[in-house]
C-alpha cells in the first residue's frame, strides 16, 4: 500500500483566551492519496478551517501532527499551496504581477518569471487580462488569479478554504467547473473546505462530514461518478444519492446543535 501524501494524526486545538478554553478540534485524523481530492464539510465552527490552518502550516496544533510524504510538517511550505475564500490579491500589482511575486523564491530569471506567470494566467483563462488590477477584475477573475498564484510555483498539494464561498451561483459553478479541469490536467493532492454539499459531491473524489465541535471526522462518502464532470450530472439519480447521504449527516450534527440549545434554554 503506497504512503499517503497528506496525512493528519489526532489532531487537537484548543484556544485559550482569558474567559474560557475552546477545543475546535479532537483527535480529528485524515489521509490523502497522492492526486486525490478531498472535501471536508460540516455544520458552522466544526473546525474546517482550523484543521485546513494547521495543514497549511499557518497555525500550530495543541496535540497529534501534520505529515506530508511522512514528514512532519512544522510550518508553511512550496510543497503546499493555499487558496482562502478572500482573494488576497496585491492591489498594487497586476495579475502577471501578483502571479509573479509567488516566484520571487524560485531561481528563475525575470524573464523566466513573467513566462510561467502568463502560462498560469493562461490556464485559468486570464491571459487576456495580465496587466489588469484587481480592482478592474470581477470576483470571480481576481479568485482565478489566486489559483493561478497558488499553481505557479508547482505545490504537490493544493488547500482550499471556501475559495468561492463570496461569488454569486453562476460564477461559482463556473468556478467548480475550471478547477475541476485544472485538477484533472495537472493531478495534484487538493484538500477543499466548503459548507456547499452540491459542490463538495461535484468536485471530489471523497467527501469527510466533521463533527460539531470539537470537530474530527464523522462519515466518509465516496463519490465513484465519472470524470471528466460536467454539472448535467447534478440532475442525475447517483449524484442526488450521494448528495443525500453526505447532507443527512451534516443534518444529524445540526439537529444536535438545536436540541442542546433548547436544552440550555
Amino acid at each position: 500500500m503506497t504512503e499517503p501524501k497528506l496525512q493528519v494524526v489526532g489532531l487537537s486545538k484548543e484556544f485559550v483566551s482569558r474567559r474560557r478554553r475552546v477545543l475546535a478540534l479532537q483527535d480529528a485524523s485524515i489521509s490523502l492519496a497522492e492526486n486525490e481530492f478531498v472535501s471536508l464539510v460540516g455544520t458552522s465552527g466544526c473546525g474546517k478551517s482550523t484543521l485546513l490552518s494547521i495543514a497549511a502550516g499557518l497555525a500550530e496544533p495543541t496535540a497529534g501532527e501534520v505529515l506530508v510524504d511522512g514528514r512532519p510538517v512544522y510550518a508553511p511550505g512550496r510543497d503546499r499551496g493555499v487558496v482562502f475564500q478572500s482573494y488576497t490579491l496585491f492591489p498594487w500589482l497586476t495579475a502577471r504581477e501578483n502571479v509573479e511575486f509567488a516566484l520571487r523564491q524560485e531561481p528563475l530569471s525575470r524573464s523566466a518569471r513573467r513566462e510561467v506567470a502568463l502560462e498560469h494566467l493562461q490556464l485559468v483563462g486570464l491571459e487576456k487580462f495580465a496587466d489588469a488590477h484587481p480592482n478592474e477584475l470581477s470576483g470571480g477573475m481576481q479568485q482565478r488569479v489566486a489559483i493561478a498564484r497558488a499553481l505557479s510555483y508547482r505545490p504537490e498539494i493544493l488547500l482550499m478554504d471556501e475559495p468561492f464561498g463570496a461569488l454569486d451561483a453562476l460564477t461559482r459553478q463556473l468556478m467548480q467547473e475550471l478547477l475541476t479541469r485544472v485538477w484533472e490536467r495537472h493531478r495534484l493532492t487538493v484538500l477543499f473546505v466548503t459548507h456547499d454539499v452540491e459542490e463538495a459531491v461535484y468536485i471530489s473524489d471523497r467527501v469527510l462530514v466533521m463533527t460539531n465541535r470539537p470537530g474530527r471526522i464523522k462519515r466518509e462518502v465516496a463519490v465513484p461518478l465519472a470524470r471528466p464532470r460536467s454539472h448535467d450530472m447534478v440532475a442525475s439519480p447517483a449524484f442526488a444519492c450521494i448528495h443525500a447521504e453526505v447532507l443527512a449527516s451534516i443534518r444529524e450534527e445540526s439537529l444536535e446543535v438545536a436540541q442542546m440549545g433548547e436544552a440550555v434554554a
